[in-house]
């Protein structure tokens, strides 16, 4: 018996306590990072962020723009006619509903906004998608994130593209007003075409017409006027738009003549 024992240690042992350090180490990862998206950080960004379903909340929305082949097929589908229909008259026992698979969760750069004192949001047409996800999570309660001060700048060929999330970023505004914060949020909309003379007339969104200018921004302008407002900080610069404007951004990140300032780069997925 005392013989085999040695045999088995000198020959099966150190198998076993090699598998037995790879079980130990996948189960910490593994529950590392169940409570991640259970309480953490990430569940912010899943839950608040994404609008996945939470407690009081169960349902999320999925913003799209109609352009294309893909595009214009999801929207001749059934499937979008029965959730319209469902949504107008309410839950209904009579109604079966359409079951949707959903790939995920992925991670994204713009987690890493509320992980910076000050951010620059850039968002190019429809690449404002993620940062609207970040507005609704300061809407909800931007005491919670280190973020202090919030630039965002939105470019659009269109004047009624800024509609699409117009009543949120003006309920934001007047939420930070009424928390005695004004200065947190800048928002500036540029439209690039600048064929007509284009406004937003509304009575209620007299702040977002305040803020809309026409044509392209200066960028080098911007990351001066940002860099004085914020000497010796780290800012967090997020991009999610075409090549252009992500490159313009990048250089200037790159080349870092602010007064001391810190301009960090990252890059939304732009398609």
């Amino acid at each position: 018996m005392s013989v085999a024992l040695k045999s088995w240690r000198a020959n099966e042992g150190p198998k076993h306590l090699i598998m037995m350090f790879w079980i130990a180490v996948n189960v910490f990862l593994f529950w590392r990072t169940f409570m991640m998206y259970f309480s953490g950080a990430q569940y912010y960004y899943l839950h608040k962020m994404l609008g996945c379903p939470t407690g009081k909340n169960e349902t999320f929305g999925v913003h799209l723009r109609v352009l294309g082949d893909w595009t214009c097929a999801i929207m001749e589908m059934d499937i979008l006619s029965t959730c319209i229909f469902s949504n107008l008259i309410g839950s209904s026992a009579f109604l079966s509903r359409p079951r949707v698979h959903v790939d995920g969760p992925f991670g994204s750069p713009s987690e890493e906004v509320f992980n910076y004192e000050v951010s620059l949001c850039v968002a190019g047409g429809i690449g404002v998608t993620p940062f609207a996800c970040v507005l609704q999570a300061l809407f909800d309660d931007w005491r919670q994130y280190k973020l202090r001060r919030l630039y965002f700048v939105w470019v659009c060929r269109d004047l009624q593209s800024f509609y699409w999330f117009a009543d949120l970023l003006c309920g934001l505004r007047e939420r930070l007003w009424r928390d005695n914060r004004p200065d947190y949020l800048n928002v500036q909309l540029y439209l690039s075409n600048t064929r007509g003379l284009q406004s937003i007339g509304e009575e209620r969104y007299r702040f977002l017409s305040s803020r809309l200018r026409i044509g392209r921004p200066k960028w080098k302008l911007l990351f001066q006027e940002i860099g004085r407002a914020n000497q010796l900080k780290r800012v967090g610069v997020f991009c999610c738009g075409p090549k252009g404007i992500s490159k313009a951004l990048h250089t200037l990140c790159n080349s870092n003549p602010h007064t001391g300032t810190a301009f960090e780069y990252n890059k939304e997925t732009f398609i």
